[in-house]
């Protein structure tokens, strides 16, 4: 399949980038030997930003790509729209070519298909919040009507009616990333590309907006790559995850795949306090019909059990195993597939899958 033809919005493939004088000398080292990273920079004097990563996203899918600092998850996220150009490797949107576009292509990528969300908003000060979400526009030579018939739209979706004519310095630090989201949003762009958007922020209030964005994320179908440190918030706001070390991709997969399948003794540190109530779902840790038949003995009838779907969570099972005796029967489309007894519970819980 060609990338035109693809159905994958953003397509990122063997991307490498090495940053130094000697990257290309460096780049055909590793093409002999394997190199670490601390071997390339002490040989070479070259960092390896990003080694050799491929993904893709899905539309509408929140793609989170996650690390500890340095581990290349910025860096990654800039080339998507070429802020940071690649030493090899090919990034398609939308089936283009990024790296094959023009001055004036990629500038109309920019404005027009991806909007960025940074841990710093850096409003303009002197400008009001109606000024600042439009200013994309405003750039754009949008008549002064339209920027603000969009502010205004745009402004009402993140939840700051009344905040229009406000100064950036009246607002709290979480209105303040509303504000941010909202300028993202205000071009109605395909893409949103968001680097640590909320981390600055005090919990509670990074909760609270988390939850605003998965809602409008939901509404809007916006296609994002969301880069974070935190597996808390990766797993929370993530459909599939990305861990980085080392600018190397080490496992993606869902929140529930991390956690119950680490990939290597990296991942499984990560995900070591984590708890499954709410990531581990009843079709991972069933038996299935003819396994329970086999061990156990004849299936206890409906009747007799409490029933769930195969995507019921750990907690809801354990709320249904604490009120009943018998084992969970798990039905899907009217019919028993499985079965989910205490002990698989405990064990699922445990991380035994």
């Amino acid at each position: 399949m060609s990338a035109a033809d693809s159905q994958n919005v953003v397509e990122v493939r063997g991307v490498w980038k090495i940053f130094g004088t000697r990257a290309e000398e460096a780049h055909a080292a590793i093409d002999k030997q394997s190199m670490s990273k601390a071997e390339v920079l002490d040989q070479f004097g070259a960092v390896i930003g990003v080694r050799d990563v491929s993904f893709s996203v899905d539309q509408a899918e929140i793609f989170c790509i996650m690390g500890l600092s340095g581990s290349g998850k910025s860096t990654l996220v800039r080339h998507v729209n070429r802020l940071i150009e690649p030493t090899r490797g090919q990034i398609y949107i939308q089936g283009a070519d990024v790296g094959g576009l023009s001055s004036e292509e990629l500038r109309a990528l920019r404005a027009d298909k991806i909007g960025m969300v940074f841990q710093n908003m850096a409003l303009l000060p002197h400008r009001s919040v109606r000024d600042n979400v439009a200013f994309a526009l405003e750039l754009r030579n949008v008549d002064a009507y339209t920027r603000m018939q969009a502010a205004d739209r745009v402004i009402e979706t993140v939840h700051l009616e009344g905040y229009g004519d406000r100064m950036p310095s009246e607002l709290s630090g979480g209105m303040q990333q509303r504000v941010g989201l909202a300028r993202a949003l205000a071009a109605d762009p395909d893409i949103l590309l968001m680097d640590e958007p909320f981390s600055a922020l005090d919990p509670l209030i990074r909760r609270e907006l988390q939850d605003e964005f998965l809602e409008l994320s939901r509404s809007m179908r916006k296609t994002t790559l969301f880069i974070t440190h935190d597996l808390d918030e990766a797993i929370r706001m993530g459909s599939r995850i990305a861990i980085m070390k080392d600018g190397e991709i080490v496992q993606i997969g869902t929140p529930e795949d991390i956690v119950t399948k680490p990939a290597d003794d990296y991942v499984a540190d990560f995900v070591k306090g984590i708890s499954r109530l709410k990531l581990v779902f009843a079709h991972t840790v069933m038996k299935p019909l003819e396994q329970y038949e086999q061990t156990s003995g004849a299936i206890p009838s409906v009747d007799a059990c409490p029933t769930a779907d195969p995507e019921a969570d750990l907690d809801t099972l354990v709320n249904l195993a604490v009120d009943h005796d018998n084992p969970i029967l798990i039905m899907d489309d009217g019919r028993a597939v499985g079965v989910v007894t205490k002990d698989a519970l405990l064990r699922g819980m445990q991380g035994e899958t």
